[in-house]
């Protein structure tokens, strides 16, 4: 085999290896996807064990592939620190921003995590609730090989 030709199916090897095994590969990131509901700090957890953090939305197009799972997914947006400021996971300040009309209103003084749930409205869905309820979520990382 020419040099090349190994290249080449190096190359091939590599793209189809992006993501781990059971992870879904968009715009050159990982993504998991939950099976099951937790609250968002166990799925945050979940996450840093998998090497990944809750889903930092920096596009519209990166929304829109959270909306085509047509679930209620935790996002990784929190004011938890500071209330009425909302950062991501990462400690990134919130640039972009998909919030439902009137949200966030941090109703009943206890809403400091964030929601994306596309039964709202296919382009201001994200909600603040409270972390302690129940709902699926995706992770998010690089796409580093294992």
């Amino acid at each position: 085999m020419s040099f090349l030709t190994e290249m080449f199916v190096l190359c091939l090897y590599i793209t189809e290896q992006i993501c781990p095994q059971g992870w879904v590969d968009f715009s050159s990131r990982c993504y998991y996807i939950s099976c099951q509901q937790k609250n968002w700090f166990e799925s945050q957890q979940d996450c840093k064990q998998r090497g990944a953090d809750l889903a930092i939305i920096n596009s519209g197009e990166e929304q829109e592939f959270i909306n085509n799972l047509n679930k209620r997914i935790w996002i990784g947006l929190t004011d938890t620190d500071k209330e009425g400021s909302w950062n991501w996971v990462d400690g990134t300040n919130l640039t972009i921003r998909f919030w439902k009309q009137n949200e966030p209103n941090d109703a009943g003084g206890k809403e400091d995590c964030a929601e994306s749930a596309v039964e709202f409205n296919p382009q201001m869905i994200w909600n603040d609730i409270p972390c302690e309820l129940q709902r699926y979520w995706v992770c998010e990382r690089g796409p580093e090989l294992n």
